[in-house]
């Protein structure tokens, strides 16, 4: 049952938002239909919402459009200036979207060595390593 897996959270968020203690559903002067209704509705930055949705709690549909814009934006300037580089310049690397809460951390991969150009002290140092 929900109250028994989240009853820590739920009592906490009951006190925060509401003011009710959540032992008064067990004394008969909160009903079922009452607390389940306050349940459904309580705010996305309550102890429930985090211990139910984890770390996408805390992102609203603002947030993740934000992010989808940083992320467009991060694209076109890559774009500009991938186009307006010199033909002779090593290529620029794709922008990383921002992550997003539920997201796998992004490994980097290791840079390619550059076949024209030979390698410094510190480059080889650093392959070597």
């Amino acid at each position: 049952m929900f109250v028994d897996e989240h009853a820590e959270a739920l009592e906490a968020d009951l006190l925060r938002f509401y003011g009710l203690d959540l032992l008064d559903w067990h004394r008969g002067r909160l009903s079922s239909r009452r607390l389940a209704v306050l349940i459904r509705q309580l705010p996305r930055e309550g102890a429930v919402a985090r211990e139910t949705e984890g770390e996408a709690a805390e992102w609203s549909v603002g947030d993740y459009l934000l992010a989808h814009v940083v992320d467009q934006l991060a694209q076109a300037n890559w774009m500009f200036a991938t186009v307006n580089q010199d033909e002779d310049a090593d290529p620029l690397g794709p922008p990383r979207p921002l992550p997003r809460p539920g997201d796998d951390p992004v490994e980097e991969p290791d840079p390619p060595l550059q076949a024209h150009s030979n390698p410094g002290p510190a480059e080889l140092a650093a392959f070597f390593t």
